[in-house]
């Protein structure tokens, strides 16, 4: 059993007596609630009556407990017993004797003690130290949880994994070769003089395969792998984050060679402030991780693999050399690597004939490893549903579709005029595409709901593109609102549906002109601020400067929109009345009606 399964077993047993403790303890207090308050209904006579009563010699019964000072009275001439407190039972019974040897006629009977009632009344008086008690065993055994991190050893099946197992990275994973050999042979690189590295940073978007390579790692030089997420380390009790990065590091060392992996550093590694509260605990845990990451000594052969997709969160003192030396991108994989990712998730999975996985790596540019994976199962579920005995490509596209625009929604009941207004909308997406040289070439149109769209036009991917020009960028504007225009010109009206065709429209405006520098008023400069105010040190007129060119950017985009529309309205026509008779038309489809 791991160390995992042993904590959770002793968390276990440690919870079960807890429960059992506090079960017993609520069923003992609500016994001597119910007993008290069944008493309580009873009629009360104060002590000094009693007295007096005693005197008149006008009490039939007193019944008392051995050890306790509550009695109850019998009147004569009254049918009810009442209730009365005694201040001293001792002085109390040698009263009654006295009474009894000068002729008064009282039954005393005396009960022997309550077990229950003794022990109710024992918790009673204990129940604050109780609660001590337990509030220190907790504090105690949250500070034991500092070793929380989850140990794989090098059999384990969770570091069988090697860079055979992860695609689309080939120049990360030759970067990291090296640290492989480190922790194999670390000898061999301190006769040389050269230092271990004591931190990589694994940065990049969500998805892209982080976490992956830093099990690879692990697997390749047969080391144990510690891992450990950020937001483990944050508790709501002061110091507990800097105890489980000590402890963390601790049992690091004990077991090198070995490597650490934290998960969303940026949790606990974010710039220090000087806040107090949480802001204050969370600069105790990454001052303790900085600390321990300088404390290595250099036979320890311990490597720290962080990941991250916020990398400009982090503290500066974390990212200096001596810390994390090395900070490696993963960006989301090229068609190539998209192809090997697809070929890796699709072993298990039975492909039909005419499967092409290069065509799908083509069309999906941008998608990270998990989305990939992501589309695979998708096909694997859709395939089961349709009955086929193996993945076909019409399921593998269907999948694609459903990731990237939604679930298709034939059950939807929708109007003709709606469908006419959806029919125009989505011809213009794509007669305004096609004569624009930059843009993609239409892959399919279709005026089915998905997710929350009444329609959808998709484009072919022909590459992939790290940069885009100005021009491009200016086209996808007049592209985003070709719908918009095709409502206008040929229904003389306009709708809801363009609504996040402008609003994208828009955000790709405003990055032009703030983000991109390709203002023609402002010129190169980046007007992406934290702070409202600190635009004004390019002068208070550039908030009017940016407003103005981005509805000239709009507006011009959607005067061109419109007169490409004006231009081809045969083929406007032509494809909004394709789309109303079949409802979804393929490229072969679309282009052949420009071929008339």
């Amino acid at each position: 059993m791991n160390d995992k399964g042993k904590d959770n077993k002793k968390d276990k047993i440690y919870y079960t007596i807890f429960s059992i403790v506090v079960l017993v303890s609520i069923v003992i207090i609500a016994f001597a609630l119910f007993n008290k308050n069944n008493n309580s209904d009873d009629k009360e006579i104060s002590y000094t009556e009693l007295i007096t009563k005693i005197d008149q010699n006008a009490v039939e019964k007193i019944e008392m407990t051995v050890g306790s000072t509550s009695i109850k009275v019998k009147l004569k001439n009254e049918e009810e017993e009442k209730n009365a407190i005694v201040p001293s039972t001792q002085a109390f019974v040698e009263l009654i004797q006295e009474k009894v040897q000068e002729g008064n006629t009282i039954d005393l009977k005396q009960n022997p003690v309550n077990p229950l009632l003794t022990i109710s009344d024992t918790i009673f008086s204990l129940l604050p130290t109780i609660m001590i008690v337990i509030l220190f065993i907790l504090i105690f055994k949250m500070q034991g949880l500092g070793d929380k991190g989850k140990v794989y050893d090098a059999e384990s099946e969770k570091t069988n994994i090697t860079f055979k197992d992860v695609a689309g990275l080939d120049e990360e994973k030759t970067e990291l070769i090296e640290i492989v050999d480190f922790l194999k042979e670390p000898k061999k690189f301190q006769e040389m003089g050269a230092k271990i590295p004591r931190g990589i940073l694994l940065y990049g978007k969500p998805g892209t395969g982080k976490t992956l390579i830093a099990k690879a790692i692990a697997g390749e030089a047969g080391v144990p792998f510690i891992s450990m997420s950020g937001s483990e380390f944050i508790e709501m009790f002061a110091g507990l984050g800097a105890s489980r990065v000590r402890k963390l590091f601790e049992k690091a060392k004990k077991i090198s060679p070995c490597i650490v992996f934290i998960d969303e550093i940026d949790a606990i590694g974010s710039r220090r402030t000087g806040g107090s509260g949480a802001e204050s605990e969370n600069n105790q845990t990454l001052n303790q991780l900085l600390v321990e990451m300088d404390g290595f000594n250099t036979d320890e052969t311990v490597i720290v693999l962080a990941a991250t997709n916020r990398p400009e969160m982090l503290d500066k003192a974390l990212l200096r050399p001596g810390r994390f030396d090395r900070q490696i991108t993963i960006a989301a994989p090229d068609a190539r690597g998209r192809e090997e990712i697809l070929k890796i998730h699709s072993k298990n999975k039975p492909l039909g004939d005419d499967i092409s996985l290069k065509e799908i790596a083509t069309d999906t540019a941008g998608f990270t490893g998990a989305e990939l994976a992501n589309v695979l199962n998708e096909a694997a579920i859709i395939a089961t549903t349709r009955e086929h005995k193996k993945i076909v490509m019409d399921d593998l596209e269907e999948a694609v579709k459903k990731v990237t625009v939604g679930l298709q929604k034939n059950s939807r009941v929708i109007s003709d005029k709606d469908k006419k207004l959806t029919a125009y909308h989505e011809a213009g997406h794509a007669i305004v595409s096609k004569y624009l040289e930059t843009q993609q070439d239409v892959k399919e149109v279709s005026i089915i709901p998905r997710g929350l769209a009444g329609g959808y036009t998709m484009y072919k991917t022909n590459e992939d593109k790290y940069y885009i020009s100005k021009t491009e960028m200016e086209e996808k504007l007049v592209a985003l609102l070709g719908g918009r225009a095709a409502e206008k010109i040929a229904l003389d009206d306009i709708s809801t549906g363009a609504s996040n065709d402008i609003e994208v429209a828009t955000q790709v405006a405003k990055d032009m002109v703030k983000k991109y520098g390709m203002s023609n008023r402002v010129g190169p400069i980046n007007l992406e601020t934290k702070e409202q105010y600190e635009l004004q040190a390019f002068g208070n007129s550039v908030e009017d400067v940016i407003g103005v060119e981005v509805k000239e950017l709009i507006d011009t985009a959607y005067q061109r929109a419109q007169e490409l529309i004006k231009e081809h309205m045969d083929k406007l026509h032509a494809v909004a009345e394709k789309l109303l008779e079949k409802e979804t038309i393929t490229a072969e489809e679309f282009e052949k009606i420009f071929d008339n």
